[in-house]
């Protein structure tokens, strides 16, 4: 845990896809009843990571700064701190130099990304999507929710409706989903809910759903852009 040479999926050049979290998959964090799905990683307890946290009913995380900022999705249950309580689809965005003591009363699960700022996204951000704004999007049947964007690097919610299919396209950035609903597809697989993948710059696909439908979050231009190195 404290090892700060930990690498996980580290190499940024390479795809990777990591299915819905099973019961082996979670790994406690320092702090009782808070576990870790870790999906990628660069450094030990203060490192770059993308992870799905889950904290248990009653439980809570040590006070602490974010240095590198903090993005975070509720994807169930009440996330709280001293600022407030966040209800499963707020998506926050905590800038670099934060500093915030989390809890739950009820347990709750978080997608949250730390360390991947530029220097100068300094603007917090707090959306409720289940009362935002959909916009439509750039083919019949998807419709898009802008969560934050700055210097080229774009995060949103994608809604596809049943037989939707996307225009063969690249991204230069690459691009990053955590699937929320239903079920997203390309060409090269078919992805669940639950599931995260992570494209890399220049990589190209062509999406679609099917019967089911999705619900993605989806971020893109990220991948070799300039971040905050992690000190501290």
């Amino acid at each position: 845990m404290n090892d700060t040479h930990l690498q996980i999926n580290a190499d940024f050049t390479q795809r990777v896809v990591i299915p819905p979290a099973q019961a082996g998959d979670w790994v406690p964090s320092p702090c009782a009843g808070v576990w870790r799905h870790r999906l990628d990683r660069i450094g030990g307890e203060l490192a770059r990571a993308t992870s799905i946290v889950r904290y248990a009913a009653g439980s809570s995380f040590s006070p602490h700064t974010h240095g590198g900022g903090e993005e975070f999705l509720v994807l169930d249950g009440v996330f709280s701190d001293e600022q407030g309580d966040y209800p499963a689809g707020t998506y926050i965005r905590n800038p670099p130099g934060t500093t915030h003591a989390p809890f739950t009363r009820e347990g709750c699960t978080i997608f949250v990304k730390l360390w991947q700022f530029a220097e100068s996204d300094t603007q917090p951000v707090r959306i409720d999507t289940p009362s935002a704004t959909w916009y439509p999007g750039l083919v019949p049947g998807l419709s898009v929710m802008p969560l934050h964007e700055f210097d080229g690097i774009n995060s949103a919610l994608v809604r596809w409706s049943p037989n939707t299919r996307f225009n063969t396209h690249t991204h230069p950035g690459g691009e990053e989903i955590l699937v929320l609903e239903g079920v997203f597809r390309d060409e090269a697989g078919t992805y669940p809910a639950g599931t995260w993948l992570r494209n890399p710059r220049w990589s190209r696909h062509t999406p679609y759903t099917e019967a089911e439908g999705a619900l993605i979050y989806v971020k893109v231009g990220h991948l070799g852009a300039p971040m905050l190195q992690i000190s501290g």
